[in-house]
């Protein structure tokens, strides 16, 4: 059986962080439009994370239980970056009183 990928319990990240990303990466990449919004004339963040308590618009599900990305395929360049047990994952994780991986 093949192990299973950690962020499909966890989606710390996807509500810890402001994602912003080159606002032209959206339409390159297929993000729906519906899933962010501008911050600056050139660059664009998910939706519901340039707030205090960040929750992206496209995590279904809650942190530390069952979730996935609506965008996964089409998900910008910061949410590629985070790969679990790294840094940014451990803060991100922290946050949410989940342990480290």
């Amino acid at each position: 059986m093949a192990p299973t990928n950690p962020c499909l319990t966890c989606g710390a990240c996807c509500a810890a962080f402001r994602v912003s990303f080159y606002w032209a990466e959206a339409a390159e990449r297929g993000l729906p439009e519906a899933l962010y919004e501008p911050l600056t004339p050139v660059i664009a963040n998910m939706r519901g994370t340039n707030c205090r308590t960040p929750h992206c618009a496209a995590l279904i599900g809650e942190v530390g239980g069952e979730t996935r990305c609506a965008a996964y395929e089409s998900r910008p360049s910061p949410c590629r970056e985070v790969q679990p047990g790294d840094e940014k994952c451990a803060r991100a994780r922290s946050v949410h009183g989940l342990p480290a991986l």
